[in-house]
């Protein structure tokens, strides 16, 4: 059976000391990350916005295949709510067509306290949609988020659900979503988050985990593209775990 076509990368693309010999080479950090991990999470455009010449030179940076997911603005999703965003939402996009082809996903992040309106979502998903036509992901955090009616919404407007860990809900922690056509994967991106478990955004993650995950993300059919990435960060962890499964799961 082929496998599916597996991305796995960090939020950013520092690179740490420990594993520094590993991303040998000349060039900015970008350019040593992108020769040996194939994506990267941009997650300070929920900070703040880049101009599209910074999204270009960051993708100038990186080899033809290398693919960017990009974290919409707070501004959207924790102020504004998913409402009344079709100003700063043609901004964003705007911004990060600099990256063009480089340009793999976007990533929608809800606050915990946004529950699931049907109206509200739909209206911001079929503005989102009308605007960009690639793969969008949305990693909510809210209950109401991992009950059947959000699953459908999300499967119209082709919205990928994220997998996350730690996760908030059982469901949280699975794919959901639009997953496809035939609702298998295949034809659709596969989205994973990893934030560090036990300590968010500090812990590494140990072999035994990082197997299991190899072995899931190995059952995900050819047509699937499964995207990893780690955002434990903040002790440098990320890279060193993206290396290991990346060498498990023979990532390409």
């Amino acid at each position: 059976m082929s496998r599916p076509a597996l991305r796995v990368g960090t939020a950013g693309w520092s690179i740490p000391r420990a594993v520094a010999e590993r991303f040998a080479g000349e060039g900015s950090h970008l350019a040593r990350y992108a020769r040996v991990l194939h994506c990267a999470e941009i997650n300070t455009s929920f900070y703040r916005s880049h101009r599209p010449e910074v999204y270009a030179r960051w993708a100038a940076q990186t080899p033809p295949g290398f693919r960017f997911a990009v974290k919409l603005p707070r501004s959207i999703t924790h102020e504004l709510r998913l409402r009344a965003a079709r100003a700063p939402l043609e901004r964003f996009i705007d911004e990060v067509a600099g990256l063009g082809d480089r340009l793999g996903v976007l990533l929608v992040q809800l606050p915990p306290s946004l529950a699931f309106e049907a109206r509200p979502v739909g209206t911001f998903f079929r503005l989102l949609a009308g605007l960009f036509d690639g793969a969008v992901v949305c990693e909510p955090r809210h209950a109401s988020w991992f009950e059947a009616a959000a699953d459908r919404s999300l499967v119209r407007w082709r919205v990928g659900r994220v997998a996350a860990d730690p996760a908030r809900w059982p469901a949280a922690a699975v794919p959901g979503g639009w997953l496809g056509p035939a609702g298998d994967g295949a034809g659709a991106v596969v989205y994973h988050r990893w934030h560090g478990s036990p300590r968010t955004y500090w812990s590494a993650y140990g072999d035994d985990w990082l197997q299991a995950r190899a072995a899931e993300l190995a059952r995900w059919p050819a047509g699937a593209e499964p995207w990893c990435i780690f955002d434990n960060t903040a002790s440098g962890a990320a890279a060193p775990d993206a290396l290991r499964l990346q060498a498990l799961a023979g990532g390409a």
